[in-house]
């Protein structure tokens, strides 16, 4: 069981810079890719980026393409979302989590929650226009 906690939320002005971090409780994070997903109000949970277990590939949304980078560090199982030129419409509850599947290499279809097992309990982002 992979326990994540997400931290670095806030209030921050269009344009301004925010750096999200979820950690994982378990070794066994290192096994599992890993992906942030956001929640605005009255809207579905949508997709954000990913990164495999390895770290070696990164998929990101449109909306966040060049804006956003997603990392990891195993030695300390944390995951990380830098995310630079906010927007009001970035305004969301932020959310790690990580794979159902171990040693994923492809990042096909990570856009789905459906395809991952363990959430954290969100953080949350207000960007002020």
């Amino acid at each position: 069981q992979v326990q994540l906690i997400e931290s670095g939320g806030g209030l921050v002005q269009a344009g301004d810079s925010l750096r999200l971090s979820c950690a994982a409780s378990e070794r066994a994070f290192s096994r599992h890719g890993v992906g942030w997903f956001r929640q605005a109000p009255g809207k579905e949970r949508e997709f954000v980026a990913a990164i495999n277990w390895k770290a070696d590939s990164t998929y990101y949304a449109d909306s966040v393409k060049g804006r956003f980078t997603i990392s990891r560090d195993n030695a300390k199982n944390t995951m990380d979302l830098q995310m630079n030129s906010l927007k009001p419409d970035d305004t969301a509850v932020y959310y790690c989590a990580a794979d159902r599947r171990w040693y994923r290499d492809s990042l096909y279809g990570m856009d789905d929650n459906w395809e991952y097992r363990y959430w954290g309990q969100g953080t949350r982002v207000t960007v002020s226009s």
